[in-house]
């Protein structure tokens, strides 16, 4: 009989594998961005484990979700209200790779939006995609939103097929502008869940 996820809030003790659910979720380029933070001879991935760690900013522990199967880490969620989670004030000031994803973030105000939904390769094919987007319903009908969003590349064809199945629509899309040799290319596609 296969485990049944279960999810509860990060603490700081999960700062470590939430950075590395960020850089799978975003196919390694959290990892370029934390790569030049660190400068020689540091390691990127302390660099993400420290954002996380931060009291504040989208990708703080405090706005993250865990899941588990059993006693293991199996993903993470990431996410809240746009408002709460940007200064939209500065979303030209992003690193240019992520500048497009956060100006769909801006678009989404008012909804709850997904910053970070990921699962680690072991837990894959097992329906826990579709179950961390019902906690994300959840979330999103807990504070009063009347939609779920997220982002994902037009490359990520399977992701975007899971979305489609749970009932998120594309509603925007923005040029994507990746570093020289990234193998992918396409837009970022915001997509949204009406929950009403």
């Amino acid at each position: 009989m296969a485990l049944a996820p279960t999810f509860r809030p990060a603490t700081l003790g999960d700062a470590a594998d939430l950075a590395i659910l960020i850089d799978i979720a975003g196919n390694g380029l959290a990892n370029r961005i934390w790569l030049d933070k660190a400068g020689p001879g540091h390691s990127a991935v302390e660099v993400g484990r420290q954002l996380v760690r931060s009291d504040d900013g989208e990708d703080s522990f405090r706005n993250a979700t865990i899941v588990m199967m059993g006693t293991e880490i199996a993903g993470g969620i990431i996410g809240g209200l746009p408002e709460d989670l940007y200064d939209l004030s500065r979303v030209e000031e992003k690193p240019a790779i992520f500048r497009p994803v956060a100006r769909l973030a801006v678009r989404a105000v008012g909804t709850w939006y997904v910053d970070v939904i990921e699962n680690f390769p072991e837990f894959r094919g097992q329906g826990l995609g579709r179950q961390m987007l019902e906690h994300v319903a959840t979330k999103a009908r807990e504070v009063g939103a009347p939609s779920s969003t997220l982002v994902v590349g037009s490359w990520n064809e399977g992701a975007a097929r899971l979305y489609a199945r749970c009932g998120y629509r594309p509603t925007a899309r923005e040029p994507v502008t990746l570093p020289e040799g990234f193998p992918y290319s396409g837009e970022w596609v915001l997509m949204t869940r009406p929950l009403t």
